[in-house]
């Protein structure tokens, strides 16, 4: 990926917002995301699959869910990139209040084991 793929794509803060509630609270489904956030589906299936394509997420498929979960096999600039962005999201409110909202979700799909 070139480098100004990976900044496009954390140039948008629906996208900043989901990775920092995955380097949070670990793998999350789009209907967690979607409570989490309070954005609509679509919105944030189409963030999702940006950064699926962009080699940022991994996908994976469990019944019917699909789980989602930061990449660790990116480059090391790529990863120290990222790790820095989160590290600037780590203390805002809107980051709080999206893990707050995840944590108080009824109904939050099981995972199994791995």
């Amino acid at each position: 990926m070139k480098q100004t793929a990976l900044f496009h794509i954390l140039s948008d803060e629906t996208r900043l917002r989901a990775l920092a509630l995955m380097q949070s609270a670990g793998e999350v489904c789009i209907c967690e995301l979607v409570h989490a956030l309070d954005l609509p589906q679509p919105k944030i299936s189409r963030h999702m699959a940006a950064m699926r394509d962009a080699g940022i997420v991994i996908p994976r498929r469990d019944a019917q869910w699909v789980f989602y979960a930061p990449n660790p096999c990116l480059p090391d600039w790529q990863l120290q990139v990222i790790t820095a962005a989160m590290l600037g999201l780590k203390e805002s409110a809107v980051t709080a209040q999206d893990l707050s909202r995840l944590q108080a979700m009824p109904n939050r799909p099981a995972r199994c084991p791995t």
